[in-house]
């Protein structure tokens, strides 16, 4: 399933439909000012489910960032989702950025996993294993790609759209998370990096390393 970029996420529409209500009817019944503290409320909702199309490299073996955010890690990491060991790269969502869910590689999905958890800050490094996630893991061209939808502090709703088996474009619209989290990504050894930690990126448009060849 390929999903449009409609400059608003349709999951946000309930949101933002309810906060404009509940704003209009304290405007109706108690006046301007006492509705200004929820139209600023509906303010922060609209941007937070935002979803702008983003131009997406073609260089096949460039590796897109699957979220806006700031980097917090590059290491070497064990990459239990699909057993090997991999350089890690994790991106930080925070409530201002896009959380519209990207594919970073064209492939195959061979697996979707999906694990209930905590809710730490997804800033902290052990949030990649003990908070609620969910993992793809994808075969691009024989090369293994895994990104992990991670829940923070405040984010309690992992979404994503595709199954195991089914094709990716790179830039596809996968998933969704609400209110703050963080999504891993795990390469094969040999990958370059392309970022460094504190870089701010972008999905789709950010590359985030080269893969092995």
């Amino acid at each position: 399933m390929t999903y449009p970029h409609p400059i608003l996420a349709r999951e946000g529409w309930p949101f933002i439909a309810s906060s404009v209500l509940l704003s209009v009817l304290v405007w109706a019944l108690a006046g301007f000012w006492w509705s200004l503290p929820l139209w600023v409320l509906t303010l922060f909702v609209v941007q937070f489910f935002r979803d702008p199309a983003r131009p997406i490299p073609k260089d096949p073996f460039a590796v897109l960032s699957p979220a806006d955010g700031r980097i917090v890690a590059i290491e070497h990491a064990f990459d239990t989702y699909a057993q090997r060991d991999a350089l890690k790269i994790s991106v930080f969502m925070n409530v201002f950025n896009v959380h519209s869910n990207r594919a970073p590689v064209d492939g195959t999905l061979r697996a979707v996993q999906y694990f209930p958890g905590k809710f730490f800050n997804a800033d902290l490094d052990k949030a990649s294993e003990q908070n609620e996630r969910n993992a793809l893991v994808i075969d691009s061209a024989g090369r293994v790609v895994t990104a992990v939808q991670v829940a923070g502090l405040i984010a309690r709703r992992i979404l994503c759209y595709v199954k195991a088996g089914e094709a990716l474009q790179r830039g596809q619209r996968f998933g969704f998370i609400r209110f703050g989290s963080r999504v891993d990504v795990y390469l094969p050894l040999g990958s370059q990096s392309r970022v460094s930690i504190g870089d701010k990126v972008y999905a789709s448009s950010t590359v985030l390393a080269d893969l092995a060849a």
